[in-house]
């Protein structure tokens, strides 16, 4: 029997970027099953990935679904091949089935022109950035070794210029060597309307970069008391409301925190169904599942074995996660950063400290300022297991809680 139907749709558009970036786990990881595939994606692959999303929406009577132009850097596909597959996607779902389509681009490419032709198309622009200056971005280069940020920084501010009502926002891998507060605040230079910070792809054989002491952790809790304690909402980052969502008990929405079952299944330029990149960066192949769109269905993806791994909830996690305190918060954290050669993914996540450190301070600082707001028992447990530092903390907050979620996010 299939398993929860999958709502995101990560469609590869094109599979080169223009960028090299030294850090890339797509390019420079250990998977190279990108090599042979096409640079672009065909004419009847982007037929087929349509009429196969629509089956799925059909059969599992769906009355939204999220599509993401992905890459590689999508935009080298052309801003017209995006808007018509968003079309033919929009053409052949059924009747009441709305399509959120985005495209994740590092903007390098954007103009104003390109801007009208997107936004006109109904489709937002998620931008990717290092953060907000130059000197963030020095890793982020072209194949000629030279740095993207000026064109970077003129496409975010064209989008916010040009695009607001379909500027999406910013996706940032935290630096842990970076200033967190100073990172942030370069980053509202940009005028996004909201954020999400990243952890490093990395995992316990391939640990992440500067991974000790939970830095990353730390790093993360500077940043959201500066959010926190603005005084108003200057953007939204989703990891911090998605945080503050599950201490009051709402559902997750992210991979990267809380239970909800994994959704999400990407479609590469050849027409391959497989597992989201992340899992790339843990070892060569570690995304494959054998099928394709032209001789299989979303709902064969939803029988192979490691998707059905993935939806398997709280069964799939490692004993000290399915007993720890944090669990519904945390989740386990992303299943990408659980890997652990020669024992699979049934792990803590490597970033299980960083995972730990902020969630409790977080919600110490909810507990601190809303007392009325019913925060879950998982809530309660992460404060009281907080050490006294953490859990001193006390602010005012700008954000109105139960409308974390308004508007949508990167």
């Amino acid at each position: 029997m299939s398993g929860q139907a999958f709502r995101q749709f990560i469609v590869k558009m094109h599979g080169r970027c223009n960028l090299a970036c030294t850090y890339c786990y797509l390019y420079e990881g250990p998977d190279r099953t990108w090599r042979t595939r096409p640079a672009t994606a065909a004419p009847d692959v982007l037929d087929r990935t349509a009429a196969r999303i629509a089956e799925h929406a059909r059969a599992h009577a769906l009355t939204d679904l999220s599509l993401v132009l992905h890459g590689g850097e999508p935009l080298l596909a052309g801003v017209e091949t995006l808007t018509r597959f968003t079309d033919l996607v929009r053409d052949r779902v059924p009747t009441g089935c709305t399509v959120h389509a985005v495209v994740q681009t590092n903007a390098t490419l954007l103009t104003a022109r390109r801007l009208a032709v997107l936004a006109g198309g109904g489709i937002r622009i998620s931008v990717s950035l290092d953060g907000g200056r130059a000197a963030h971005n020095a890793r982020r280069v072209d194949h000629a070794g030279r740095p993207s940020w000026p064109a970077a920084a003129r496409g975010a501010l064209l989008a916010a210029e040009h695009a607001p009502a379909a500027y999406a926002g910013i996706l940032t891998v935290v630096d842990a060597t970076l200033d967190p507060v100073e990172t942030y605040e370069s980053l509202l230079g940009l005028r996004p309307p909201a954020l999400n910070f990243l952890l490093p792809h990395g995992n316990w054989s391939t640990p992440p970069p500067h991974w000790s002491g939970a830095r990353h952790g730390e790093w993360l809790c500077a940043v959201f008391d500066r959010w926190w304690d603005a005084g108003r909402r200057e953007t939204r980052v989703r990891l911090f409301e998605e945080c503050l969502a599950l201490l009051l008990g709402m559902p997750s929405a992210t991979e990267s925190l809380g239970l909800a079952p994994f959704d999400a299944v990407v479609v590469e330029t050849d027409g391959s169904i497989e597992q989201t990149d992340s899992l790339k960066s843990a070892y060569d192949g570690a995304a494959h599942t054998g099928l394709d769109v032209f001789r299989n269905t979303f709902d064969d993806a939803l029988r192979h074995p490691a998707v059905a791994a993935r939806q398997a909830g709280t069964a799939a996690l490692a004993p000290q996660c399915r007993a720890c305190p944090l669990l519904t918060v945390c989740g386990g954290g992303h299943y990408a950063h659980r890997y652990r050669a020669g024992h699979g993914f049934r792990n803590p996540s490597v970033y299980c400290a960083d995972l730990q450190r902020l969630i409790r301070h977080i919600a110490a600082r909810l507990a601190a300022h809303a007392p009325d707001a019913a925060p879950t028992a998982t809530a309660v447990r992460a404060v009281r297991t907080a050490p006294a530092a953490i859990a001193g903390h006390a602010a005012p907050a700008p954000h109105s809680l139960p409308a974390l979620r308004e508007g949508g996010a990167p």
